[in-house]
Parts: C-alpha cells; structure tokens; sequence
C-alpha cells in the first residue's frame, strides 16, 4: 500500500504531539496550601533534632562576618563541580540531613525538597543538594526569619518540565522552646501530587 507525503507528514506530527506532555493550567498554590497542609508540615519540623541542629550552628557561627558568609556559599558551588566536596558531604551526612532526607521519603513524592537554615541564612541540614549555601538573600529567608517569629511564606507555583509537574516552594521561621527565632526551613512541594491528593476520590 502507498502513502502519500502528505498523509505520512500528518501522521508524523500526530505522533510528535502525542509524545508532548501538554502543562496543564497553573494551580492555586494559595488555596492548596491550606492550614491543614502546613500544620502537618510543623508536626515533623517541630522536633528536638532540628532544634538542637539550628541551635548548634548558630552557636558556632554566631559572629559570622558576611565576607565568611560569603565564602561559605562560593566553596560550595564551586565544590558542585568538584570531585572532592568536604563542605557539602559534611553538610549531607549530618543528623539533620539524614532525618530530613527520611521526612522526604515518607511524603511519597509531596515533598520534592527540604532544607533547614540557621540564623545566618546558611544550611544547616537538607534532603539533597541545593544550588546555594546561603540562603539569606533570598525569599525564603528574608519573607520569614527577616520579618517574624510566626512569619510564612507561599511562593509561585512554578513548572517543572523535565518532571512535568508544579512545584512551589513553603517557607516559614523556626522557634526554639522559648518560641524565640533560631532559623527558617522550605519545603518544596510537589503541587501535581498535592492536587491528586486533594481531589475527590472516583
């Protein structure tokens, strides 16, 4: 049987958009992100281990000049690209990094990444690489630790088109017992996942 250039041409480019993941339509993140969601996210980030581990830090690096600060965050992008990486396999084997690492597993995919900072901005423990140590100019930590001790914020929803899902980014201050700030954590959510969670079951 023949085709012609035409037919085969059409059945070529039904093919290429069957194979594209269309993005779906950008969330409400304000509305999915409701008290619920976020009181579950302070019932595992209210605990010893991350306060002991923020209180550490900002015990020893309580004097921190901003060109130390600096430094901090430039060594550990440049050891991204490094075979030897002492700052960031330290950072990732501590304590506070497994028992994250341990919360982003038993989310079963909610949570796409989560770190914890001290008073500083700088990490103290995460789940996985991040692409900066320092954290203090950013949103994350001058939107909360910046503003007060019960300060939250909720960033854009942002595509993910290597994952095709959306993602956005919740922030808010750490307290110690004394409901005194020591740090900020974010958790970055896996919205595609929350939104299936919240629908209607079938």
């Amino acid at each position: 049987m023949a085709f012609s250039r035409s037919t085969l041409a059409a059945a070529a480019l039904m093919l290429s958009a069957a194979s594209t993941v269309a993005e779906p339509a950008k969330p409400d993140v304000q509305k999915m992100i409701t008290p619920a969601v976020i009181e579950e996210m302070r019932q595992w980030i209210d605990t010893e281990i991350v306060r002991v581990s923020v209180g550490a830090q900002n015990a020893a690096k309580s004097d921190l000049a901003q060109e130390k600060i600096d430094e901090l965050d430039k060594m550990w992008r440049a050891e991204q690209e490094a075979a030897d990486k002492p700052l960031i396999a330290a950072t990732l084997s501590n304590p506070l990094s497994v028992y994250l690492a341990r919360m982003q597993g038993r989310s079963l995919g909610l949570y796409a990444e989560i770190f914890i900072m001290d008073q500083n901005g700088l990490n103290v423990g995460q789940s996985s690489i991040t692409s900066d140590f320092w954290q203090g100019d950013e949103d994350k930590f001058q939107k909360t630790y910046d503003v007060a001790d019960d300060a939250l914020f909720i960033d854009e929803a942002e595509w993910d088109d290597e994952a095709k899902i959306w993602r956005s980014q919740v922030s808010f201050t750490l307290t110690d017992t004394n409901k005194a700030k020591i740090g900020a954590v974010t958790v970055e959510v896996n919205l595609t996942e929350l939104q299936r969670r919240q629908s209607p079951a079938t």
